[in-house]
This record gives C-alpha cells, structure tokens and sequence, in this order.
C-alpha cells in the first residue's frame, strides 16, 4: 500500500532520517513509536507531502509519490491539534474537503451525514461551533473531516496527546473499532507504548531518525530485537553481573559481557520452585497495589528487581516479608552492548 524506500531527510546540514524503509500493508494500523525527536513525525511528514526527502523514494500502490503535491495524494490527516476552525460548525468543518473538490450540496450533505453517524456525531453536534464540542467530540469531527473523503490512507499525528487520560483509553477503543470498520489502512504516530501496543496491527520504532525495529505487538515487546527497543517499550529489569554469575553457576550460559533483561510480569513470587530454573530469596522492598495487579520491588542481594503479580484475592506481601523469586531463564532477553547503551547507563 504504501512504501518508503531509503528515505533521506535532511533539514540543513541536520540528517533527520537516515534510509528509512517501511512497507505498510493495505488495511493494516501501521503505529510509528519513539520519543520525541526520533523521526516519527517527520517520516509522517514525508508520507504525506510536507516534507519532501533528498533522496529515496515515496509510493503509494507502486505508483511513485516522492514529488506528488500533497492535495493529490489522496491521504487523510488527523493533526495533534486537530487543525479544525473553530468558529465554523462541525458541519462546515467535514465539509470542508468536500467543497474543495466542488462536489455537489446534495451529495456532500449525504456524506457529511453519513459520516457523522459512523463517527457518532448527532445532528445536534453538527449544528455547533467546534469551540462548543469537548476534546472527545472535536477528534471525532477532525477523523469525521479525514474520512468524509474517501481517501487511501488516513494518518494519524499524536491525536489522543491533548485529551486527559481516561478519555484517551476510551477514545483509543472507539478509534481501533472505527478503523476496522472503514477498513482503512491506518498511519498513526505516538510516544506512548501502551497506545502503540493496544492499537497497531505493526509497530515500527524510532530512535534518532532511525528505526530499531518493525513488528508485531507481540515481537516488539516480547522478542526485543535490540537494547533501545527493549527499554523503550514497557518497565524491565536489567539483571546485575552477580545475578548473572549466580545464574550461570546454577547452569544457564549467559555472556557476562552482555546486558541481560527480564520483564516484570516474567518474574513470581514464591511460586512452584521446580517449575522455574532461576530462584533466588530476597525481601519486599516495597509494594503498589494497582487492583488487577500488584508490583513489588524486591532485594535479591545483589540488587532489586520490581515484580508485577497478578491480583489473585490473597492477602498481599507486605515489606520487610521473606520471599523468593522465580524465573526461567527463557524468558531473559540478552544483547551485546553498543555505545549508545553504554552512555546511557
């Protein structure tokens, strides 16, 4: 559906984006993820026209794209704004594409109806001023504006970022439903993990204008396929040098002179000793109870490692209580260090 090959940004002597290479597939939600200042939103930028790369190219469909003016892409976008005009009815707003294609009153106000039911708009809404709508409601009138179109693709820049955090969970679900509805492939950036994890189909991540890593959800998360991307999505725990070399003491073959991780939820609370090949006491250090869940830090000697346990109804551990923790080695993710890694530290 859309293809970037080798793409090169550069603004000034400023290399943005060093040969950038995605395929998005069509249908698919697509999620760019990194922290700011990573590329995300300048190769969005490159997609749809704003920016135009010194080299590689841009295609959508195999047909070539790199220098096609951003009105004729076809391409749908939801700003992190919203960009919408704020003394102008929500219904003059969706219609506002429309009228630049000079398409007829009767036909635009069908699909500007249309479109709002989908959106859950009510006639009601229509008739206001966007000033009038809550932030939930102006997102609707802004995918409402980028649909109403029809176009190939639509983007999504940031969208949920302004909105308070219960109302991004719930729009983040009413946004994935809605894409699956139109069946539209979706380009969606985001800094936040957690919305890249529940929405994508894919996830590509970004650091400093380079990608790390395209995947699945599951892939990214689980199978880490370098150190940034590992710490990057989700709390872990970085395993000392003397855990490793009670571990490989115990039997595992890990490299010393490698960085070894283990996420939270991979790690019980004294749980069946024989069904895990790493066990080690400690005490609680602390506890978070979350209701689903519980997290723990835990001192283990030679450092704390947090625990995430799910909240089964037990009465809970508290700090100071004896424990041991237990882990398979399996589920350690290993990388050789590189500079970047290093500094970081």
């Amino acid at each position: 559906m859309i293809k970037l090959n080798d793409i090169v940004v550069k603004f000034d002597d400023f290399e943005a984006l060093h040969g950038i290479n995605v395929h998005v597939k069509e249908g698919e939600f697509f999620t760019f993820l990194g922290p700011s200042g990573c590329g995300k939103t300048t190769t969005l930028r490159t997609i749809t026209g704003f920016i135009e790369p010194v080299s590689g190219t841009v295609k959508m469909k195999d047909e070539d794209i790199t220098h096609v003016p951003i009105e004729k892409r076809n391409i749908g976008i939801v700003f992190q704004s919203y960009a919408l005009f704020p003394t102008m009815t929500v219904y003059d707003n969706i219609d506002f594409g429309l009228k630049i294609k000079k398409m007829p009153k009767a036909e635009r106000d069908a699909k500007i109806r249309e479109i709002a039911k989908k959106v859950d708009l009510s006639d009601e809404q229509l008739a206001k001023a966007v000033s009038q709508l809550s932030g939930g409601q102006q997102q609707r009138v802004a995918i409402a504006r980028a649909l109403v179109t029809n176009p190939s693709i639509i983007c999504l820049d940031e969208p949920l970022s302004n909105l308070d955090a219960k109302l991004r969970v719930q729009l983040r679900n009413e946004l994935k439903k809605m894409q699956k509805d139109f069946g539209i492939t979706s380009i969606y950036v985001t800094h936040d993990q957690e919305e890249a994890l529940t929405l994508s189909d894919r996830i590509a991540v970004f650091n400093k204008g380079s990608i790390e890593q395209i995947g699945t959800p599951n892939e990214i998360y689980n199978h880490s396929a370098t150190e940034f991307v590992c710490n990057f999505i989700g709390d872990i725990n970085r395993l000392s040098d003397g855990v490793v070399a009670k571990l490989n003491a115990n039997g595992a073959s890990l490299k010393p002179e490698d960085h070894h991780y283990i996420r939270l939820e991979r790690i019980h609370v004294n749980a069946d000793k024989g069904a895990y090949d790493a066990v080690f006491p400690g005490t609680v250090e602390s506890m978070e109870y979350y209701g689903l869940y519980i997290k723990y830090t835990i001192n283990i000697g030679d450092q704390t490692v947090k625990v995430i346990e799910k909240n089964d109804g037990s009465t809970p551990y508290n700090i100071g209580n004896s424990v041991t923790i237990n882990f398979s080695t399996a589920n350690i993710m290993s990388y050789v260090p590189t500079q970047e890694a290093a500094d970081e530290q």
